[in-house]
């Protein structure tokens, strides 16, 4: 059914915007003394990007993540708010 694939993707960009919010909170949380542990997590993903290089055109290929408890919290809070739409 379409509704289904349409809510798929709906909780999936709430997801992605949890995350991101709650990143970006967790990078500001960390100049507070207080709020320090918002900011802690890892980082995993490709270190070093890989490079094709077709003497035309060069493309590079990299990702990594960045992982908090503030985007973990984010998350969360995007699951209830999608339950609750």
């Amino acid at each position: 059914m379409a509704t289904r694939e349409k809510n798929i993707w709906i909780l999936l960009i709430f997801l992605l915007a949890g995350l991101v919010l709650g990143g970006l909170l967790g990078e500001l949380a960390s100049r507070v003394d207080f709020l320090w542990w918002l900011s802690y997590g890892e980082s995993f993903g490709l270190t070093s990007p890989i490079e094709l290089d077709l003497n035309v055109i060069t493309i590079t290929f990299g990702l990594t993540f960045k992982m908090n408890v503030a985007s973990i919290i984010g998350m969360a809070i995007a699951i209830f708010v999608y339950r609750k739409v």
